[in-house]
């Protein structure tokens, strides 16, 4: 079969690679129908993520058609049609019995790795380097799932792909971290990034209440798409200095409510955001917490900072003072995508939201490295790209 498989910085290939098989009798194998790029795939794409190797297929947003279930599988049959979570998890541990499915203690076969840096092993994620697993990804024509009864939602109503592909990840993590940041009737909740995952925590915080929104990016075409789908004021980070803006805009008390949906790629500006990127790039950090900072300086005090931004280790100067001294709470995490799957399937049924709006490309699977390139380097207006095997 075909697949998106990667060989070190900046270089993803379409492999030809052995077809899965089912190794384990709770397993399934899905026939992918689409797959999305990933705003944390560019993090694999630039070399950040430790514990890749040649060879390796990516992707984590796939869906598709049930072909083959092993013995045990009881809640899925050949020809059902599926969204397949980023995050493996076993549904029997004491963290999936308390609905934390992203710190999952068994699907991790490599947990020895994650907890020498971490302390403690989270779930196992598709196509996202050995540390955590060491699965095969869903930028494929086909996908193993393990423990396939705890993972898909399956979709039976004629809704395209489109609409429900980003069940798979970007809704739920927006979802999610919009529930993270306890907001409130009346709240002003500010988002940096309006990527995919940043346009959905700014659908999300309306869904759960908000008054305001206000999105922070520097990209024209993600800052149009928060104003024109997410009804958002937006800030252009390039243009005003946000923590200024901010204050002028909530009377100098902050947001109330501040979201972090950039992760370890934070484009500063100025000298920090220069030093930033070059301790990441001689690896004295491996993080560039830009964004972190600036949400910290910029939250109202006893407000909440959620953060679904991915990060993967160390961050330099990270102002824990102001955290402690303003009283701000702090949640984070991967995504327990399997918590919100039948709501959020529920909200699109319903009409309540069509996710396809941050679509800005499709392609074939033999177009991914290209797409890649063009994602990562902000051409071509691409916001999100699905990609069909």
């Amino acid at each position: 079969m075909q697949a998106l498989t990667w060989h070190g910085e900046q270089d993803v290939r379409v492999s030809e690679v052995p077809k899965p098989e089912i190794v384990n009798p709770n397993d399934a194998i899905i026939e992918i129908t689409a797959t999305a790029i990933c705003g944390s795939d560019l993090h694999l794409y630039n070399g950040y993520m430790p514990s890749m190797r040649e060879g390796d297929i990516i992707g984590h947003e796939p869906m598709g058609e049930v072909v083959e279930v092993g013995d045990e599988v009881e809640t899925l049959e050949v020809g059902d049609r599926v969204v397949v979570p980023f995050t493996i998890s076993c549904g029997s541990c004491w963290f999936c019995g308390s609905d934390m499915y992203s710190l999952c203690d068994n699907s991790n076969p490599n947990a020895e790795i994650a907890r020498k840096v971490m302390g403690h092993s989270p779930a196992a994620l598709f196509g996202y380097s050995h540390m955590l697993g060491g699965y095969a990804g869903g930028q494929a024509e086909y996908l193993r799932i393990p423990y396939a009864d705890v993972g898909p939602v399956t979709v039976d109503s004629g809704l395209p792909d489109e609409q429900v592909l980003f069940l798979s990840d970007v809704f739920p993590t927006g979802y999610m971290a919009a529930e993270n940041a306890d907001i409130e009737e009346n709240d002003t909740v500010a988002v940096w990034g309006c990527g995919a995952v940043g346009q959905f925590a700014i659908q999300s915080a309306w869904m759960l209440g908000a008054e305001r929104v206000i999105a922070i990016d520097r990209i024209p075409e993600r800052l149009e798409m928060a104003r024109e789908h997410g009804d958002a004021e937006t800030i252009d980070f390039e243009e005003d200095d946000v923590y200024d803006r901010l204050m002028e805009m909530t009377g100098d008390r902050g947001p109330d409510r501040c979201i972090d949906a950039v992760g370890t790629e934070a484009h500063g500006t100025g000298l920090v955001g220069f030093a930033d990127q070059a301790k990441q790039e001689m690896h004295l950090q491996e993080d560039r917490p830009h964004v972190l900072r600036q949400a910290i300086k910029c939250c109202r005090k006893g407000g909440t900072l959620s953060v679904p931004g991915v990060y993967l280790g160390r961050s330099d100067n990270l102002p824990f003072g102001p955290v402690m001294n303003k009283s701000l709470t702090v949640k984070t995490g991967q995504t327990h995508v399997q918590r919100y799957l039948d709501p959020l399937l529920e909200k699109i049924e319903e009409g309540e939201i069509d996710p396809s709006f941050v679509i800005s490309h499709q392609a074939s699977l033999e177009d991914g490295p290209e797409m890649y390139e063009t994602f990562n380097e902000k051409e071509d207006e691409c916001i999100k790209t699905v990609l069909t095997p």
